[in-house]
């Protein structure tokens, strides 16, 4: 064992966001700058010194040197134990569900989620504490601070790690063990789900896609689908994970999913298709000529959650993120359970999961999960569609049309408007903010509009709190106009903007979103101005 201590600098811009800390990959290459952060997370998190670390990534062009890196500074910094991905692959919320299971006192994944990959493209490193749940802002923000006065670092020289083969090295005191993350993330989802069901239902002629986007999910599908449900080879596509996710943009959406959609919207379409992101924890979900929302998604699931094993006994409660559909809410007035509207960010459903209080969680930004793990989990959230389709014996748009006839249909969209100028969002932002006040009680274009705010949230559990995580627009229940920065892209600014329509269970519900949202999008432009701020005319994306 050849440990070293070499110098190191101070780099202000490793300011993590609620995700992690994300950068172009030639950010990263530049020297000492990857092993500046690990420093940060190894000095503020002395459990890990004599305890057990989780290593994994999504695969993503440098995810293998980074993860050499890593572990070669585990060693150096007294790590007991070090869990490492075969071939360096672990899904986030496969990640999240190890961390827990082993008892490790925290994880190091290296993703930019949904972002582009390659040498040209991003990187990032995201950490998750003991539990499992995503670092705390307070916990990053020491990162941070540590590493702004960084002087060195601490680096076995040669660790020489095989990340292929499974199996035990002991280097120094250290103990470092590759492991198969595929075969416990099975045994997980098959103690949830009906397995022999969702067997069956295949069997019997139904048929799924689900498209890994050439990212890390694709093995864990194909172990999953294909082996354990019985489901041919060809229900998985871009199963293959790529450095640079096949050249595409790994985001499981209408626009970078076409050809997931066109086969949804096809003559011969697979009854559930499905697909997640580059680090596995976000999801679509579309059926024969149907996209389900993700709040639709989130909704529809918790009203049938009880069709599924491990949830039979019903919902403890439920959480959705602010600038998530309210259509959550509404299945939960009717069944009577809790539902909390948490800032956007993961970690905010933690209390509420270890707490018991919450059972299923979503975001809008196509995450759903529940509390198997404390992570956004792409891959369950399609088995739950799956198990629920097959315990229901129906197909996915008689379930949603049936659901909007019970609790009604809430009409939503997302438009994002991508690498925005700051400063130009800045403004259009604080303009809204500003004129808060003014707005409640006004009546425009035949809306009224009953109350203006900037999202505030006091955590149920510990008392803890975040202000301004959002600029909400309520029209009462009918409506509501939400804007919010982004933190999630790594140049420029996106601007999110949220439509969301309510129609009762006796109205028009096969309306499309776009005519549905129409007149919302017009208000929306009369009192925020995003075209007069950054001078866009249209959004990047809707979704």
């Amino acid at each position: 064992m050849a440990v070293e201590t070499r110098p190191s600098s101070p780099y202000d811009d490793q300011k993590a966001g609620t995700a992690g800390l994300r950068k172009r990959v030639a950010v990263f290459r530049q020297a000492g700058y990857l092993e500046n952060y690990l420093q940060a997370i190894f000095d503020a998190v002395p459990a890990l010194r004599g305890g057990t670390l989780l290593i994994g990534g999504d695969g993503r062009f440098h995810n293998d040197v980074a993860i050499r890196t890593a572990a070669a500074m585990a060693v150096a910094n007294g790590v007991a134990r070090v869990l490492i991905g075969r071939d360096g692959l672990m899904s986030t919320p496969s990640a999240s569900s190890l961390i827990r299971a082993h008892g490790a006192d925290g994880g190091i994944v290296f993703t930019a989620s949904h972002n582009p990959a390659g040498p040209d493209g991003d990187f990032g490193i995201k950490f998750n504490m003991a539990g499992g749940g995503q670092a705390t802002a307070a916990l990053t923000e020491d990162f941070y601070r540590r590493s702004l006065a960084m002087t060195e670092f601490r680096i076995e020289a040669e660790p020489g790690l095989d990340l292929s083969t499974i199996g035990t090295r002991t280097i120094g005191e250290t103990t470092i063990e590759v492991i198969d993350p595929l075969e416990a993330y099975a045994d997980q989802m098959a103690g949830l789900f009906d397995f022999p069901a969702m067997r069956d239902w295949l069997a019997a002629g139904h048929r799924v896609c689900f498209d890994a986007m050439h990212a890390v999910t694709g093995p864990y599908a194909r172990e999953i689908l294909c082996r354990h449900l019985g489901a041919p080879d060809a229900a998985v596509i871009n199963a293959d994970p790529l450095p640079d996710f096949g050249g595409g943009h790994p985001d499981p959406n209408l626009i970078h999913a076409r050809e997931l959609v066109e086969t949804a919207f096809g003559a011969d379409a697979p009854d559930l298709c499905g697909a997640s992101d580059g680090d596995g924890d976000r999801n679509m979900i579309l059926g024969p000529g149907l996209f389900v929302s993700p709040g639709d998604s989130l909704a529809m699931l918790a009203a049938n959650l009880d069709a599924i094993p491990a949830y039979a006994a019903g919902l403890a409660g439920a959480a959705r993120s602010m600038p998530t559909s309210r259509a959550i809410d509404a299945v939960a007035a009717q069944r009577g359970f809790e539902c909390h509207e948490t800032p956007t960010g993961w970690k905010f459903f933690c209390n509420l999961l270890d707490a018991g209080r919450a059972t299923i969680c979503g975001e809008e930004s196509f995450g759903t999960s529940s509390n198997h793990t404390r992570e956004k989990d792409g891959l369950w959230a399609f088995l739950a569609w799956l198990n629920v389709l097959a315990a229901r014996d129906t197909d996915l748009p008689t379930l949603a049309r049936a659901h909007w006839r019970e609790f009604g249909r809430h009409y939503y969209q997302r438009h994002d408007y991508e690498g925005v100028d700051a400063a130009a969002a800045d403004v259009a932002v604080s303009a809204l903010r500003e004129r808060l006040v003014e707005l409640p009680d006004t009546v425009h274009d035949g809306w009224h509009l009953t109350a203006a705010d900037d999202f505030a949230y006091t955590d149920p559990v510990d008392g803890s709190q975040a202000e301004s995580q959002g600029l909400r627009l309520c029209f009462g229940d009918r409506a509501r106009i939400v804007l919010r920065l982004s933190g999630t892209g790594t140049s420029g600014a996106t601007i999110r903007l949220y439509l969301e329509r309510y129609e009762a269970p006796d109205g028009d519900l096969d309306r499309d979103p776009a005519e549905a949202l129409a007149p919302l999008a017009e208000l929306a432009e009369q009192l925020i101005g995003i075209r007069r701020h950054t001078g866009r005319d249209a959004p990047s994306v809707i979704t």
